[in-house]
């Protein structure tokens, strides 16, 4: 994909060759007169892109274009209906659109479903309810055209092997979709992945492309979003987990905890280190008593502490402790980061233990 960024506003006849000032009206921001003209604060970020493809003449050589952007919608949600993150009145999508030719169609939604299993899965998201929603009876486009992409996404699911039920007649008034309902802790559905077909803005806005034979034909537009609302999906994310992240998402990965003043500055640096490493790292103020410091870290969800006193500072090991593990021994500075960057680009938590001192009695004779 390749990455765009579009206007928050823009005149109200976009909206109306995009068809959301008639069908979409309610759900939007009354307009704002600039200059004698109404400009509207956008819902969508689609009609951007589809000005971007009509900027030029398109080969079919050029397809499928890829365009994704991480666009901040506006919608007009009542206020008895607003409801934390999860309902908002402005929000960020990681929208993003294809223009493909018909027969690019399945592969690129393939594609598009590959890249929302590892997505999710990575956040722990591996149950999902999937529909298939078909021609609804008032819809734009030909019965040909809209047959062949619900083919297409039919065969996409198949490809995947995953199961589907199909709501017939539930597809959008401008194509059929696929929709993603991820399952939470609690066995709750919440809608987030969505991967639509849209026949109808290339024809209001005249979308084009020159085939191989020179006729001009229109593309097939594809919306895609994985995560829907990014304010949303946190929110979710945040319930699933009851606020106990995963290592790689902790907002704190490591906190370093000194038992004396004296290591503050050692403290300091390692923390610098690990800021280069990518981690993300706290230095407590040393103000507790170590037991203090580590039930303190632990209420606050840290998955990794490190104690660090005199001992640690001379010979330039860490005694490291996980909250969930308990203590995991002893680790060089540049070891602990280069395990800890391990464990958070593959999302996993950490478990490898370092040196343990023992200590020997000796036996008296």
């Amino acid at each position: 994909y390749d990455v765009v960024y579009t206007p928050h506003i823009a005149n109200l006849n976009l909206w109306k060759t995009s068809g959301h000032f008639d069908f979409y009206r309610s759900d939007m921001f009354d307009q704002m007169d600039v200059e004698n003209e109404q400009y509207q604060i956008k819902p969508m970020n689609c009609p951007f892109h589809c000005l971007m493809y009509k900027d030029e003449l398109r080969s079919y050589r050029d397809l499928p274009i890829r365009w994704a952007e991480l666009g901040t919608v506006y919608r007009y949600e009542r206020s008895g209906t607003l409801h934390g993150l999860m309902r908002v009145r402005g929000f960020t999508q990681d929208d993003a659109h294809i223009y493909c030719l018909p027969e690019q169609l399945e592969s690129e939604i393939v594609s598009v479903l590959d890249l929302t299993e590892k997505i999710l899965t990575r956040f722990g998201f591996d149950k999902y309810d999937i529909m298939l929603s078909t021609r609804p009876e008032k819809a734009v486009g030909s019965d040909q055209i809209w047959e062949a992409a619900t083919v297409a996404l039919e065969g996409a699911l198949k490809t995947k092997g995953w199961e589907y039920g199909i709501d017939e007649g539930g597809g959008a008034f401008y194509g059929p979709k696929i929709d993603v309902k991820i399952r939470d802790a609690i066995g709750r559905q919440w809608q987030c992945s969505t991967v639509q077909c849209d026949f109808n803005l290339p024809e209001r806005f005249g979308l084009e492309y020159v085939s191989a034979d020179g006729t001009r034909e229109q593309p097939i537009m594809v919306h895609r979003a994985i995560f829907g609302s990014l304010e949303r999906f946190f929110g979710i994310l945040t319930e699933n987990c009851s606020g106990d992240f995963p290592f790689w998402l902790a907002p704190t990965q490591l906190k370093l905890l000194p038992v004396t003043d004296a290591v503050q500055d050692y403290c300091k640096e390692i923390a610098k280190k690990a800021k280069k490493a990518g981690i993300r790292v706290e230095v407590d103020r040393g103000n507790e008593r170590l037991a203090k410091q580590i039930r303190n870290a632990e209420q606050q969800r840290v998955p990794i502490m490190a104690v660090v006193g005199m001992k640690e500072m001379e010979t330039g090991k860490l005694a490291i402790r996980s909250r969930k593990l308990g203590d995991l021994g002893s680790f060089s500075v540049d070891d602990l980061m280069s395990e800890l960057a391990d464990c958070a680009a593959d999302a996993v938590e950490m478990t490898k233990m370092g040196e343990v001192e023992v200590h020997v009695e000796e036996k008296s004779e």
